[in-house]
């Protein structure tokens, strides 16, 4: 079997951008019409042309996702951990070379921040950390896995990419969601982007969730960051490694996110700029493409993106978040990843879902459910 590095190798990113570009209207009625879209399809509908089409793929999009998930959102909330960082991503308040203060929380902060967030309700929850192999790495890992997996049915975690044996140790342990976002799958620009550290091999990172796959994981997060390169190109290859993902390991489930960059310290700017109209298409195009994988909303995104993107195909949402080490209870002065745009408060959220006509879910997942 092909690894997908060899799949990915063999769609050049100029020629795949001249074919999305190159797309017809007629082009995006025959993919609306087709009842299995291919990625061709998916071309189609991320494409300029298709930006005609938007109610259209509104209304296919409403009625794929309220028949395969209902009308419900999943709920859940990031608890930073640290934001060590041995990388120097050019985009990211973490980046080794910003001069900031340096959290990594113990058992007994953690335990307060759990503390907090349970009162508000959550049953879903996503640890993060930057990406610092001595300050967290696998045991450090290991040790909040255990500290946090009593008080929550599903534990997520958004880190460094890690060894196939890493993950299924954390995986033993109850670990349920690995998140990993290649950024940009654009080879030659990714070293632009991330010129030390880790995080600097493309090829190391692209294949962690084949890894993840290998590990026998329940569900994997994939997604690049919208802002960096050509949105589209880079979101076909985003729905390239989906596709390649479920036919290679089937058994586990899958889910994009769509981050846009976000104000952060240092003076990196976004090289292209994703507008709400874009940013609709590319999750109603999801859909269409993939019925069953799960998309999520974080709170980078206003209050008024995520109220009109409730019924459009988006799964999961985030509330209340806190996207700095120690933001619930025991901080206030760290230095945040990234500035929430939906400020709201879980209950708001909910309400908003509600008043919507859909339900939010604060469990749908425990461990006893998981079968060997």
């Amino acid at each position: 079997m092909k690894t997908f590095e060899e799949v990915h190798a063999t769609h050049n990113w100029e020629a795949t951008k001249a074919s999305i570009y190159t797309k017809t209207a007629e082009d995006v009625e025959k993919a609306l019409s087709r009842p299995k879209p291919t990625l061709e399809d998916f071309k189609a509908l991320i494409s300029p042309v298709a930006e005609a089409y938007i109610e259209q793929m509104a209304i296919k999009s409403r009625a794929i996702t309220q028949q395969r998930f209902g009308k419900t959102i999943q709920m859940y909330i990031p608890l930073y951990l640290s934001n060590a960082c041995a990388n120097a991503c050019a985009y990211c308040g973490f980046s080794h070379d910003n001069d900031i203060k340096r959290i990594t929380l113990n058992k007994e902060q953690v335990l307060q921040e759990i503390e907090v967030i349970k009162n508000m309700g959550f049953q879903h929850l996503l640890l993060v950390t930057g990406e610092h192999p001595k300050d967290c790495g696998i045991d450090y890992l290991k040790e909040m896995v255990e500290v946090v997996k009593p008080h929550f049915p599903s534990v997520s975690i958004e880190v460094q990419p890690m060894k196939e044996h890493e993950y299924a140790s954390l995986i033993d342990m109850g670990l349920h969601t690995v998140y990993v976002y290649q950024e940009t799958y654009h080879k030659e620009n990714y070293k632009t982007y991330h010129p030390r550290g880790k995080k600097s091999d493309f090829s190391y990172r692209l294949d962690t969730p084949e890894r993840l796959g290998k590990a026998h994981i329940h569900k994997i997060g994939i997604g690049c960051l919208l802002g960096l390169e050509d949105w589209r190109t880079d979101s076909f290859f985003t729905a390239l490694h989906l596709d390649y993902l479920e036919k290679s390991y089937w058994r586990t489930k899958y889910s994009i996110s769509f981050p846009r960059l976000r104000p952060h310290v240092g003076s990196f700017q976004p090289n292209v700029e994703v507008n709400d109209k874009q940013l609709a298409q590319l999750i109603m195009a999801y859909r269409i493409f993939n019925p069953d994988v799960d998309l999520s909303l974080s709170t980078r995104e206003s209050k008024k993106f995520r109220n009109n993107m409730l019924q459009l195909g988006i799964t999961a949402m985030s509330a209340g978040s806190k996207t700095e080490p120690g933001g619930y209870a025991v901080y206030n002065e760290a230095l945040e990843q990234f500035s929430v745009a939906d400020d709201r408060s879980p209950q708001e959220i909910c309400d908003m879902i509600k008043t919507g006509g859909y339900e939010p879910v604060w469990k749908d997942w425990d461990h006893c459910m998981q079968t060997s």
